[in-house]
């Protein structure tokens, strides 16, 4: 790579030229493209060295092709997938709203909670808003599109009063859920084969309205091309099975994750995960490659009736980020 301003007399103006070429030649775009944190960081990188380019190639031109050569690495390591970008933390917090119904009373807010949550370092609040509204009412969801200062994800079934409620919050992104009245909480993904044309139209009705949607399914080959055909921006792999297990079995379940992140991004698709992850199981998720969003609800309000919101995201966001 150095050669190619060796001998230069303006080696700082032929930079651009160089990355224009690399633009059309090289898969690292591609990359890039699939998850949004690494081209945000590449452009931060950028930005950086090439103000030091304009002032060392004044005094100091080796110094500069050193420079270009750590950009060249970084390049290399976008185009063979071994950039590692750091996973994101999205906090559920329908379980403060599931203290708050218990008694039918106002308080606990989780509003109020969703901006501790914040400063403890969420990067995005996730609520299910459910046909039954146990937990999460229309009220919380349409008061946290207004104050949060993330993201907001909308969970819920793909069902027509649920669509219309979505296009009038107008939320970051729409995880569409399987549901079911009887059941505690989700019990595994979509099923999007027997629902294809359904969720084809309701995914287009959404994007219509300018809403990134994403399906919540099982780490399935097969539903994972579904999610693709329907037009899916995101997909959240199901974790709950990978939660319950132990020893091998958790091993072959994270192992069939793994391969699900990486089919996904093949396809174009961004990949987030989340259920039944916690404080003991997150950092092998968190460290696969192109894993664009962790979303934990239980595990973290659990901890915070002991030492509070705040510490307990944040703990749970240095587990994250230290892969």
């Amino acid at each position: 790579m150095i050669e190619e301003f060796m001998g230069n007399e303006k080696p700082f103006f032929n930079i651009f030229f160089f990355l224009k070429k690399n633009l059309k030649t090289t898969s690292w775009v591609t990359n890039i493209a699939i998850n949004p944190n690494a081209g945000l960081i590449l452009c931060q990188i950028f930005v950086e060295f090439f103000f030091k380019f304009y002032l060392l190639y004044i005094n100091n031109l080796s110094v500069c092709l050193f420079l270009l050569a750590i950009i060249g690495r970084l390049l290399d390591c976008l185009e063979t997938k071994n950039f590692k970008i750091m996973a994101t933390l999205g906090v559920n917090i329908d379980h403060i709203a599931n203290v708050r119904q218990a008694r039918k009373t106002v308080e606990p807010d989780p509003v109020q909670f969703a901006f501790l949550a914040e400063l403890g370092g969420a990067d995005s609040i996730t609520v299910h808003l459910r046909e039954d509204r146990r937990h999460i009412q229309d009220r919380d969801v349409f008061l946290l599109k207004e104050t949060i200062k993330t993201k907001l994800n909308l969970e819920m079934a793909a069902t027509g009063e649920m669509l219309e409620i979505a296009k009038k919050i107008l939320p970051d992104y729409v995880t569409l859920v399987p549901e079911k009245r009887e059941e505690v909480t989700t019990e595994g993904g979509l099923d999007l084969k027997s629902n294809m044309q359904y969720l084809k139209k309701a995914v287009g009705n959404l994007k219509d309205s300018n809403i990134e949607v994403s399906a919540f399914i099982d780490p399935l080959g097969e539903q994972i091309n579904y999610s693709k055909e329907i037009g899916f921006d995101f997909i959240e792999l199901h974790t709950g099975k990978y939660a319950e297990l132990s020893g091998s079995e958790q091993y072959k379940e994270l192992q069939r994750i793994i391969e699900s992140t990486h089919l996904a991004n093949d396809l174009g698709l961004v990949v987030n995960a989340g259920h039944g992850l916690n404080y003991n199981n997150v950092k092998k998720i968190a460290s696969i490659n192109n894993m664009n969003e962790l979303n934990i609800g239980h595990s973290i309000v659990a901890r915070a009736l002991a030492i509070g919101l705040e510490k307990s995201v944040r703990e749970m966001k240095s587990l994250i980020t230290s892969n």
